[in-house]
């Protein structure tokens, strides 16, 4: 049995970002340090973090006064902060530059007057914190149903923005409808798009053309990992996802003469490893691991400045 890796797999830049500034802040100031949300959607790294000195939270009013408080790599609304400023806490932005980068743009279409239409899922914490920067103004479109059931004030006045961890073949059936009923709106930059999000997907549409299973490693609250499985499983491949090499079922090989294993954007490569060992185990002839190059994507985002010394 073959065992096709994708590349690029696993942490992103957010990601990587965002875990780096929990680990500095607990070796610099000490634990405890106060994160509001999981830092990222995987139970492997925030168990990690959990070990060390960080206690995960989502009000900040369960913050002590005084004590350090991060925000979460999806990102916050204003009220959070303000919350966080009433309770008198120290705060660093752990927020994706990705996401900060849509709140900066609902921030200026809602000075603008612009309504906004924004793709993506309801009850995400990352949709959460970029509706409540323009909460008067924004409206969640989740499917092509829901475009057309949108009703705006001034058709000539209308944008769209997206979640981050959404790509364009994700997107491209609701604003399709959007266009179409309103032909002025101003649709998002490119490069409002996850790299990350997009390249993994591209990286599954290649496993899916020898892959007659798909293993994606990551946890059910990830966005961007529950894509991937779905993604496969258009192309008409099988496909699970696993947050351990525990849950893989070996009747999931039965007949299966190569597997593609990939990981959402919050998975840490040592979970892929163990995948991989697991289907080594399971395979009757120990399994041909193939492995291409990795890909360099080359974004690699700062630290807070707090953290940069």
């Amino acid at each position: 049995m073959r065992i096709l890796l994708a590349s690029p797999r696993g942490f992103c830049a957010g990601v990587d970002r965002a875990i780096e500034i929990v680990e500095q802040a607990l070796a610099r100031f000490g634990p405890p340090v106060y994160v509001r949300h999981e830092i990222v959607h995987n139970r492997h790294v925030v168990d990690g973090l959990r070990a060390k000195g960080a206690i995960f939270i989502e009000d900040p009013t369960d913050v002590p006064k005084g004590a350090l408080l991060i925000y979460s790599a999806h990102g916050v609304s204003p009220a959070v902060r303000e919350a966080a400023a009433r309770q008198q806490v120290r705060t660093i932005d752990a927020t994706c530059p990705l996401v900060t980068k849509v709140h900066v743009e609902a921030q200026r279409f809602d000075r603008a007057g612009v309504e906004i239409a924004l793709i993506g899922h309801a009850g995400h914490v990352e949709v959460e914190g970029t509706m409540g920067h323009a909460p008067q103004r924004i409206c969640l479109v989740e499917t092509p149903d829901d475009a057309e059931r949108l009703e705006v004030d001034d058709p000539s006045e209308l944008a769209v923005l997206t979640q981050t961890t959404l790509s364009v073949d994700d997107t491209r059936d609701v604003v399709a409808v959007l266009k179409r009923r309103f032909p002025e709106i101003r649709l998002p930059r490119k490069d409002d798009i996850c790299y990350a999000t997009q390249n993994r997907q591209n990286a599954v549409k290649e496993l899916t053309q020898q892959a007659n299973l798909v293993l994606v490693v990551g946890a059910p609250e990830s966005s961007n990992s529950n894509r991937l499985v779905e993604l496969a499983r258009k192309s008409g491949v099988t496909a699970h996802l696993v947050q351990t090499a525990e849950e893989i079922v070996p009747a999931w090989l039965e007949g299966v003469s190569c597997v593609g294993v990939t990981a959402g954007a919050s998975a840490p490569e040592v979970l892929v490893e163990a995948v991989v060992a697991r289907l080594c185990e399971l395979a009757p002839d120990g399994g041909l691991v193939e492995a291409p190059t990795p890909v360099d994507e080359g974004v690699v985002f700062q630290l807070p400045s707090e953290l940069r010394s």
